[in-house]
């Protein structure tokens, strides 16, 4: 069956817009997926007493673990802060993701939330972005981070114009409503699995599920 050869796709979304869901579909249809989120997680491990040693010692855990609680609240609002924590882990990042897409043979999927940010941003040739109503994402999140009425809001409310920050990639730009959440009717999930049998039908992939 005929593949794209070295097609890079990005994916990404707002918070709690599910744009892991979408990945898992993309996976189950024959994609391979590399979540960056989680290579973040692996950098900010790696890189442990760098910031330990910027932010504060308080940031260890007595199991000698880092608190990335605490370092999410220690440089959520403040934007030096955070843009001095993503200098430190952002270059391991994107040199895992590189290595990453030369090791795959065709078609391949970079889900990210801070995609913009990847160095392979500009060498995209599509990006997908989730989208998802307000009070729906509101829901989501509550069931399951367990955060505050507040602390949703606050972040729902940081990601005012996400979509504008992706207009000057050359990539095309393919929108995903998800408007399901727990309790919702089975057609809001037809609905979004027709969409990314849309997606795969207009890359002309056709891989054996």
């Amino acid at each position: 069956m005929p593949i794209f050869i070295n097609m890079i796709i990005g994916l990404t979304g707002t918070y709690c817009a599910g744009k892991n869901h979408v990945a898992s579909m993309l996976e189950k249809r024959g994609l391979p997926v590399l979540d960056v989120d989680k290579l973040g997680y692996q950098a900010l491990e790696s890189e442990k007493e760098k910031i330990i040693a910027k932010f504060g010692s308080d940031l260890r855990k007595t199991d000698g673990s880092l608190d990335r609680r605490l370092l999410r609240q220690k440089v959520f609002k403040d934007k030096i802060k955070l843009a001095a924590l993503e200098a430190i882990i952002h270059p391991q990042v994107n040199n895992l993701t590189d290595k990453w897409i030369t090791s795959q043979n065709e078609c391949c999927v970079i889900n990210a939330a801070l995609l913009h940010k990847s160095t392979v941003f500009q060498r995209l040739d599509k990006i997908i972005l989730v989208k998802a109503p307000f009070f729906i994402r509101f829901l989501r999140a509550r069931r399951r981070d367990k955060f505050s009425w507040m602390e949703i809001f606050r972040r729902i409310s940081s990601q005012k114009g996400f979509n504008t920050q992706y207009l000057s990639s050359n990539a095309e730009i393919y929108r995903v409503d998800n408007f399901g959440f727990p309790g919702s009717t089975g057609f809001q999930k037809s609905k979004l699995e027709r969409r990314i049998d849309e997606f795969m039908e207009g890359i002309s992939l056709w891989i054996k599920k």
